[in-house]
C-alpha cells in the first residue's frame, strides 16, 4: 500500500533499486545531490544535473521536462554516501512560469522497478519559490528510508545549492541552466493534461505501472509542438526524459492550476456545455477495453479528438519511457553486478566468473523481457485505439490518403486544429500519431530544405530536395486554405527568381493566391511592405481599441505568406521587415511559411537566430528532429504524403475557389 506522505514524515524503503517519477505538469528541471552522515555535499562530482546527469547508482534526466524518472540504486553509490535529495526547479530565461506557486503542485512517487508505488508526496503550500528540495532517501542504522522534505527556495537553483553546502553554487546554477536551456530550444511541448481517468492505456492493460496525474496546469492545453531543432547539431534527446514526450520546452499553459481543465477553444463561442463522449461496450472479463473515436472530454467530436490523439501521444510518450528505462536499469545493474564479482581475483577466471556472468546476464534478460512485454501490450492497445480514431477524423486533423478529402465541403467556422505531420518512435514505426498545431496559428513553420537537416535529406540531389520542400509548403498552404471559412484566409508567395513554378501550379491554377508570386526585389519589397503594413495598422487599432478605424478596404481575414528559397533574392532591409513579421504578425493573423536552407543563410550570422526560434522546423523528408520534454524522446517527424497518381490536392483548391465564388469574394 503506497505511504502518502505530508511535510517531515519519513516511511521504511523495502527495497534499494528505485525509481523516482515527477509529474509537475510544466517542465522543470530534476538533479540529485549526495550528501555524507551530516548531508554535506562533499563537491561537484555528488550532484547529478542535465549537464552531468549519471553518479554510480544514479541517474537524472538531460532536460527540463514535466515528467521526471530518476534511477536509484542505493547499494552502489559511492562510498560515504548516505543521503540523497532529489531537487526540482524552473528553468530561467525562456519565458515560462518563474514561481512554483504559478504552477500545479508536484508530485513525486518512489517506486520499484515494477512500477509498484512505495511513497509518495505532493508539493503544495509554495508560492515565490522557484526551486525545491523535494525529497530525502537518507540511511539510518543500515536502513534506507524516504522523508518527504517540500523545502522551497525563492532565491532559485543557486540558493538550494548553496544550502546544500555547494562551493560557487551561483556558477554551477547558470551551467545546469545553461544545459536545459540548450534542450529547450528544440523540443515538443507537453501533451495535454489528461483527466483522472484519462490513463487509458495503463488501466485497460492491467499493467502495474500505473501513474499518478498530476493536477491540471491550466485551463487551456498547451500547443503539441513547442519549439523546432533550430540551434546546433541535430538533437537526441535522452529518455529522462525524455520525450517527447518527452523534452520540456516552454509551456503555452495559461493561468494557474484549479479546478476542471476547460477545452473550449480561445477563440470560439460555445452556448452548450459538451456533450459526453461515446462510451465503449463493456469489456469482455480479462480482456482490454475496446477502444472508442471521440471518448476523451470536449465541447464537440473535432475536440474530443483532438484531446484524444493527444492522449495517445501522451501514452505512447509513457509507455516508451518506462521501456526504455527499465531496460537501462537492467543494462547498468548488469555492469554493476559483473564489476563487484570481478573485482575479487579469485572470481575472474574459472568456474565462479562463468557463473556470474551467466547470473547477471539471466537477470538483464529477466528484466528487459518483463519490460518488453509490458510495451508490446500497450502498443497494441494503442495500434488498436489508432485503428478505430484514424478513420473517424475529420478533414483537418485526416491524412491525404483519409476518403474524408474527397467529400470536404469548406467549412464555416475554423477547426481547433490542422494536422501537419505523423510522429513515431522505433519501439513501433507503425504506430503513427497525427501531429496537430492549434489554429489559427500562434506561430510560423519553416519547411528546412538543407541537406544537412537528416540523414534522408543528405542523401538526396539538392534540387529535388528544394522541390520537395517546396511541395511540402504548398500542400500545407492547401489545406489552411481548405479549412477557413472562404475569404477568412489568404496566400501570398515571395519567389525571387521564379524557381517554384512546378510546385506552386495547384496553386496559381486554382486562382486562389492572393496574388501573382512575387519575383525579383521589386517584387518581394512589395509583399513585404504591403504586410508588414498591415501588422502596423493592425496593431494600432487593437491597442486604441478601435477597430472600426480600419481602412476599408484591408483584408482582416488570416494572411499567410510563404516565402520560397530565402535569403536569395533578399536584402538588409527585407530580412527584417521578415523578421518582424515572424515576431508581430501571429497575434494579428499574419503567418510564415517558410522554405530554406539555413546554412545558406548563415552570412547573417546571429542576426537571424531569433527568427529560426520563432518559426515551427520541419522536414520535407522523415527525420529525428523533434524532441520532447515530456519525458525526453526523439520523435521521428514524417510529413503528410499525397498518395502517388492522387488528384486530391487539386480537388480541394478546386473547392476552395468555388466555395470563394459562391460567397462573392
Amino acid at each position: 500500500m503506497t505511504a502518502e506522505l505530508v511535510r517531515g514524515q519519513n516511511h521504511t524503503l523495502p527495497q534499494t533499486r528505485l525509481e523516482i517519477r515527477v509529474s509537475a505538469g510544466t517542465p522543470v528541471v530534476a538533479g540529485a545531490t549526495l550528501g555524507d552522515e551530516r548531508g554535506t555535499v562533499r563537491g561537484i562530482e555528488w550532484i547529478a544535473h542535465p549537464g552531468s546527469p549519471q553518479l554510480p547508482g544514479l541517474e537524472v534526466s538531460q532536460q527540463a521536462a514535466a515528467d521526471h524518472r530518476l534511477a536509484v540504486d542505493l547499494e552502489a553509490l559511492p562510498p560515504g554516501a548516505h543521503r540523497v535529495t532529489v531537487l526540482l526547479a524552473l528553468p530561467v530565461g525562456v519565458g515560462g512560469p518563474v514561481r512554483f506557486g504559478a504552477v500545479p503542485a508536484p508530485f513525486v512517487a518512489v517506486t520499484g522497478l515494477e512500477g509498484t508505488e512505495i511513497a509518495s508526496f505532493t508539493l503544495t503550500d509554495l508560492d515565490a519559490e522557484s526551486a525545491v528540495s523535494a525529497l530525502e532517501l537518507y540511511r539510518r542504522q543500515d536502513v534506507w528510508k524516504v522523508r518527504a522534505v517540500g523545502q522551497g527556495y525563492a532565491g532559485g537553483l543557486a540558493a538550494m545549492l548553496a544550502d546544500q553546502g555547494v562551493r560557487d553554487p551561483a556558477a554551477l546554477a547558470g551551467t545546469i541552466q545553461e544545459a536545459v536551456t540548450r534542450g529547450l530550444a528544440r523540443s515538443v511541448a507537453p501533451p495535454p493534461p489528461r483527466t483522472p481517468e484519462g490513463d487509458r492505456v495503463r488501466h485497460a492493460t492491467g499493467s502495474a505501472d500505473h501513474r499518478p496525474t498530476a493536477p491540471p496546469p491550466a485551463p487551456e492545453p498547451p500547443e503539441p509542438l513547442s519549439d523546432p531543432a533550430t540551434t546546433g547539431p541535430a538533437h537526441t534527446a535522452q529518455p529522462h526524459t525524455a520525450p517527447g514526450p518527452a523534452a520540456a520546452a516552454p509551456s503555452a499553459a495559461g493561468p494557474s492550476a484549479g479546478g476542471p481543465i476547460n477545452y473550449a477553444h480561445p477563440r470560439r463561442q460555445h452556448a452548450a456545455p459538451p456533450s459526453p463522449p461515446p462510451t465503449a461496450p463493456p469489456a469482455q472479463p480479462g480482456q482490454p477495453a475496446q477502444p472508442v473515436a471521440g471518448d476523451a472530454t470536449g465541447w464537440s467530436m473535432d475536440e474530443r479528438l483532438y484531446n484524444q490523439i493527444w492522449g495517445m501521444f501522451e501514452d505512447l510518450a509513457r509507455a516508451v519511457a518506462a521501456y526504455r528505462s527499465a531496460v537501462d536499469f537492467a543494462e547498468s545493474r548488469m555492469d554493476q553486478e559483473l564489476d563487484r564479482t570481478l573485482s575479487d581475483p579469485r572470481n575472474r577466471i574459472g568456474g565462479a566468473g562463468d557463473r556470474a556472468r551467466e547470473e547477471a546476464r539471466a537477470k538483464r534478460d529477466e528484466l528487459a523481457s518483463r519490460a518488453r512485454e509490458a510495451l508490446d501490450r500497450d502498443l497494441a492497445q494503442l495500434a488498436a485505439e489508432a485503428a478505430v480514431v484514424e478513420p473517424a477524423l475529420p478533414a483537418a486533423y485526416a491524412g491525404w490518403g483519409n476518403p474524408v478529402w474527397h467529400a470536404h465541403r469548406i467549412p464555416m467556422e475554423i477547426p481547433m486544429a490542422l494536422r501537419i505531420g505523423d510522429l513515431h518512435l522505433p519501439e513501433r514505426t507503425d504506430l503513427r500519431i497525427p501531429l496537430l498545431v492549434r489554429l489559427p496559428l500562434e506561430r510560423g513553420i519553416w519547411v528546412d530544405s538543407g541537406r544537412a537537416a537528416s540523414e534522408a535529406a543528405a542523401l538526396m540531389d539538392t534540387d529535388r530536395l528544394r522541390r520537395l520542400a517546396m511541395e511540402t509548403a504548398v500542400a500545407h498552404a492547401a489545406r489552411l486554405l481548405a479549412v477557413y471559412p472562404p475569404g477568412e484566409f489568404a496566400v501570398h508567395v515571395i519567389d525571387p527568381a521564379g524557381s517554384a513554378a512546378g510546385p506552386l501550379a495547384p496553386l496559381v491554377e486554382a486562382g486562389v493566391l492572393a496574388g501573382p508570386p512575387a519575383a525579383g526585389p521589386g517584387g518581394v519589397a512589395s509583399v513585404l511592405a504591403h504586410l508588414t503594413q498591415r501588422v502596423d495598422l493592425v496593431q494600432m487599432a487593437v491597442r486604441a481599441r478601435a477597430a472600426d478605424s480600419l481602412p476599408p478596404d484591408l483584408d482582416t481575414g488570416e494572411q499567410l505568406l510563404v516565402v520560397n528559397d530565402f535569403p536569395h533574392g533578399f536584402d538588409d532591409r527585407a530580412v527584417t521587415q521578415l523578421r518582424y513579421l515572424a515576431d508581430e504578425g501571429p497575434a494579428v493573423g499574419v503567418h510564415l511559411l517558410m522554405v530554406a536552407d539555413r546554412e545558406e543563410a548563415s552570412a547573417y550570422g546571429p542576426i537571424l537566430d531569433p527568427l529560426w526560434r520563432s518559426l515551427l522546423r520541419i522536414t520535407p523528408v522523415a527525420d529525428s528532429h523533434l524532441a520532447d520534454p515530456w519525458v525526453g524522446h526523439a520523435w521521428t517527424y514524417e510529413p503528410p504524403a499525397i498518395p502517388p497518381g492522387s488528384r486530391v490536392l487539386e480537388q480541394v483548391l478546386a473547392a476552395v475557389a468555388e466555395a470563394r465564388r459562391a460567397a462573392g469574394r
